[in-house]
This record gives structure tokens, sequence and C-alpha cells, in this order.
């Protein structure tokens, strides 16, 4: 039985950071909402506790009943989480001086198995406007920084911790050292490994379907063939791959892309729904509007596709996530929604079968290797499933889509000859809704233009805009304005997410 450390998020923009570092610790960890603790499972082996943007005495902060939890579990409150555990104990936290935000050191440690390893002068990151003035009788302090009294605490009589720091960024030094000495006091056996995960995976995924026929959405990217692969490893024959062309794939990516898939046995239908596509959008510009129709537009033909083949049960997507993450916070705010997550009928006819959703996407990239799959496609750059749909600003008409597809080829293919793209997390370029002046020969011109993206990341989550040479972007530029009829502007976004996203829609 797969053994996990449960998170509970409070609404930190950090959690998932969280759950990255546990991982990266070999240990399975599920994040799930503040409220939302899974009772009576016997593979939970300890607690953290999130940090969060309210401050504990806002009357709407976040607050959860944690009577069943402590004492029975290890439990590590993070910030918030550290000063919750402190609130809800009869200890005071107020309002600081100043904004606690940036790096410390911390001054004293005391002799606990939490800080085993830790130096007493190691830097931590801090990023809260609250602190702990006054601590409950029972909480003893375990390390200090300069400003920060209760850098750290241990509860009496009970395997709680908490930290007013973030353990889980880059800044804090010792941060990986310190969560792995929680995951130590939890009795965790760190053994959660690719392998591991696809063995555990395809024998849930065996008595979750049983004989039931399963079709799945193809994009070509690495979540849906990752996804193919381990339930053709589960389900075998059962298992039908759909592959839709919807118009807003790169330039002959559907042709190129059936072919990737003859290696890995897979049964593939290839479905041209372009112009089903192109009338739906026409006129659309919002780009949740674009999204969901694309979205709606997918399900759609698969469940044409469904009762085709006869007795199909199941709709298996490749979420990740970072899907889930980004279409819906804890606070019930939609960021953007994602095709395999937003834009879902109300009555489905097909129940979803999605084993990555609780995956990052450099965990998917390693299961994926150990599973075989070739290097070119695990290394693909991220796609959006709504395809150029949504890198075509504003409406979408296929004379537009032809132009970003040839400016968009030219550049991922530069990317690759210029041993730039495995450098990058992800690239392509957009379609921008403006035209601007140029000249060109003797003759004026009104054209298009296009903006270049790439970006450096780890998990989607948080991306620094990539910093290619400018001898290479003047290459790309003049290569596509020479060779794109209908573009006489290139630009580069230099972005960063946040306040940026990776996409422009």
């Amino acid at each position: 039985m797969l053994e996990k450390i449960i998170i509970l998020d409070f609404g930190s923009q950090t959690t998932q950071l969280i759950g990255r570092r546990v991982r990266e610790l070999n240990t399975y960890c599920e994040i799930v909402p503040y409220n939302k603790f899974p009772k009576d499972d016997a593979t939970v082996k300890g607690v953290i506790l999130s940090g969060s943007p309210f401050s504990v005495n806002d009357k709407d902060a976040f607050s959860a009943d944690l009577s069943e939890i402590r004492k029975k579990y290890p439990v590590l409150g993070i910030c918030y989480g550290a000063q919750f555990l402190a609130h809800t104990s009869e200890g005071k936290v107020e309002k600081g001086d100043s904004r606690e935000y940036g790096r410390a050191h911390l001054v004293s440690i005391a002799k606990d198995p939490l800080f085993d390893g830790i130096a007493k002068d190691s830097q931590v990151w801090m990023s809260h406007g609250d602190t702990i003035t006054v601590l409950p009788e029972t909480f003893d302090i375990i390390a200090s920084t300069e400003d920060v009294k209760a850098a750290a605490y241990k509860i009496q009589g009970e395997q709680t911790w908490g930290v007013q720091f973030h353990p889980e960024v880059f800044h804090t030094v010792d941060g990986t050292k310190l969560l792995n000495n929680f995951l130590n006091l939890c009795g965790c056996k760190k053994d959660w490994t690719p392998a591991s995960f696809i063995e555990s995976t395809v024998a849930e995924l065996k008595v979750q379907l049983g004989d039931d026929k399963v079709i799945l959405a193809l994009s070509g990217g690495v979540d849906s063939s990752v996804t193919a692969v381990l339930l053709n490893k589960a389900i075998g024959k059962n298992l039908t791959c759909v592959f839709v062309d919807h118009g807003l794939l790169r330039k002959n990516e559907f042709e190129r892309v059936q072919k990737d898939y003859e290696h890995l046995g897979l049964h593939v239908i290839g479905v041209n729904a372009k112009e089903r596509f192109y009338k739906a959008l026409a006129g659309v510009a919002d780009p949740e509007e674009k999204r969901k129709i694309i979205g709606k537009g997918f399900i759609d033909v698969f469940d044409e596709e469904a009762h085709k083949l006869k007795d199909i049960k199941w709709l298996g997507q490749g979420t990740i996530y970072p899907d889930i993450i980004e279409s819906l916070s804890i606070t019930g705010t939609v960021i953007k929604s994602h095709h395999n997550v937003g834009g879902l009928p109300e009555k489905m006819n097909l129940k979803l079968v999605e084993p990555l959703k609780l995956l990052f996407k450099d965990e998917v990239r390693r299961i994926g290797l150990e599973l075989g799959m070739m290097e070119h496609l695990i290394k693909r750059h991220p796609f959006p499933g709504p395809g150029l749909g949504i890198r075509v600003l504003g409406d979408i008409t296929a004379e537009k889509v032809e132009i970003l597809q040839n400016a968009d080829d030219i550049y991922i293919k530069m990317l690759n000859d210029y041993h730039l793209y495995d450098k990058v997390w992800q690239a392509g370029a957009m379609l921008l809704p403006v035209k601007s002046v140029g000249v060109m020969g003797d003759e004026r011109t009104y054209e298009f233009t296009i903006a270049l993206r790439a970006v450096t990341s780890t998990d989607a989550m948080t991306a620094d805009w990539a910093h290619l040479p400018y001898e290479f972007l003047a290459k790309v530029s003049n290569e596509i304005i020479n060779k794109v009829k209908g573009v006489n502007r290139v630009v580069y976004d230099i972005s960063s997410k946040p306040p940026a996203t990776i996409e422009w829609e």
C-alpha cells in the first residue's frame, strides 16, 4: 500500500512547491483543501500545513479542526500553518512592526531532530506580515533568527512542529534537509519512484477499469502519450486512442504524431475535425470562451467516436496537477480553463480516467522514460490542449492559423538547429490581433505581428523568460519576415510568470 504525506492547502502560492520537494525526496504526497483531510486513511504518514494569503486574525481566514490530526500524526506547520497552530492553542499572533520578507539567518537552534544536520547560521526565507508574539506554554522554541524569536517551535507531548519560514523555497538553503528530517520523523520509507508509480498505477487501473473499454484523447504531447502507454499496459486491446485534428495543431503535426505512435503499439484513430472547430469558433475572440468551445468540441468528438466503437464507458485524459491547480484554486477562483478540466458538459456520457492528475510535468517525463518511450516524445515542449486557438489572439480564421503555423514551424526548427530547444521549458509563436506598417523593397506593407515566447521552468507553476541570444532572435525574425507571407514584424516576450502566464490567452 502506497504511503503518503498529506499537505493541507490554506491557499499559499508555494503549496505546490512543498509537494514537489516532498516528491523529490521519493515520498508520495497529495495536496488537499485545508478542510478536506482524508479520514480513516491508513496510508497517511504525516501532515504538512501550508502557508496562506490570509492572516489568522482575518474573519475570512481559512480554518480547520486539527483535533483528529494532532497527536495522531506528525505535523509540520509552515508560516501560516505554524501561526494557525499557535493561534488555536491560545497563543498570540499579531501584525509585525514591519513585514518580514526575504532572507534571514538562524542565530540559534535547539537540539531537535527536525534540525538535524542544519547549521545555526543557515539561511532561511521569510514571507509573512504577522508573527507569533506569545507562544502557548506547551510550545518550545527550537530556532530563532535575529528578528523572529519563534522562527521554529516544537509542541510538548506530540510530534508537532511549526516554522515561520518557508523550507520549500530555493532560498532556504537547508529547506530540503529540514523536510527530509520531517519525513524521517514520519517514518516514511522514501520508496516512491517512477517504477513504483508505474507498478501501483497499472494495478489500480486494472481494478478501476476491469473489462471496460476506454477511449483516450491523444494530443501528441507528453501527458497524453504517457497516459496512453500506462492504460495500454493495464487494459491492452480495450484501449482505443483518438487523435483529433482540430485545425489548431502545429504544421504537419497530425501526420507526424501518428507516425510517432507506431512504435508504442497503440490503436490510434485519426479524426479530421478542422471545419467543425473553425465553424464553432467563428467570430469568437474571448480567450475563456475559446477554451470552453474547444474543450466541448473535444468531448463531443470523443463521445461520437465512442458511440461508433460501442460499449465505451471511459474517457482517458492526460490531465496533470498544474492543470487542476490553475483551473480552480481552493478559494473557488478560476484562473483559466484547461481543456482537460474546463468546459466539460454537465452531463457526460463517459466517465473520466486521469492516471496522471496528481503528477507534475517533470514527474510525467520521468515516468515516460521509465516506460521506455522515445526520448523526443518525452522531451517535447508542453503544448496547450486548445493548441494554436489560444496563440491566435482574438478571433480565429484558417488564414491566421496558417500564418502562425508557418512562423511557429520556423521558430521551433531553428531552436533545434541552434541546440536551444532542450534549454527552454516551452516555446511558441503568437499571432497578435494587430497590424503594423512596414516596408518591403519599395512597397509599404500593413501586416501581422508575431510574438515569440520562450520560458524556463520546472513545473509551469512559475516561469522566467528564456534569455535567448540576440543573434539567434535576429535570425529567427529575419527568417519569419522573409518567408511567412502576412508578417512584417517580430517581437520577443520578456515577461515572467507571475505576473504573466506562459500562454497569452
